[in-house]
């Protein structure tokens, strides 16, 4: 094991939610640029999701600001704003993939985020140790879930 990895210290506060199914979402960055001053604003994909902070991947230039504005809508979660900022970014090629601090997040929709990033946890832990019913009527994910045990047809 490198060092890198065996020094690696985990600071993400919220347990977060992989992309799923219907979660594969497209958002808009608006950003005010430190360099110039400028507003701009970029297209990026959700990559996960937590009540503080995101992974995006974006094809377009990583936005380095000191606050950024975004706004999405989550199936489950609803429409809502908030303020961030950059945290990392790593480049391959064309493509950015940026990590983004939650700054200011309404309390309503940071609830939502860790009752979803909860119960897909929970989810991945019945599944680890395969218990019968991975599926629970109240699931905050039910909707957007398209995990192989929930097609009870397989498992007949």
């Amino acid at each position: 094991m490198s060092k890198e990895k065996k020094d690696f210290i985990e600071r993400r506060r919220h347990p977060r939610v992989p992309v799923i199914s219907n979660i594969v979402e497209p958002i808009d960055l608006t950003y005010i640029d430190n360099s110039d001053g400028k507003m701009h604003q970029i297209a990026a994909v959700l990559a996960d999701l937590s009540a503080s902070g995101m992974r995006i991947v974006s094809f377009l230039k990583a936005p380095i600001a000191g606050t950024m504005h975004i706004k999405m809508e989550i199936p489950t979660v609803g429409k809502f704003d908030v303020e961030a900022k950059t945290a990392w970014v790593r480049q391959k090629g064309p493509v950015y993939t940026i990590g983004i601090e939650f700054t200011k997040i309404d309390k309503a929709v940071s609830d939502k985020i860790m009752a979803l990033a909860n119960d897909f946890l929970d989810c991945n832990t019945r599944i680890m140790l395969r218990l019968p019913e991975v599926c629970v009527p109240n699931c905050k994910c039910q909707s957007i879930c398209n995990k192989i045990q929930k097609d009870k047809t397989l498992f007949k």
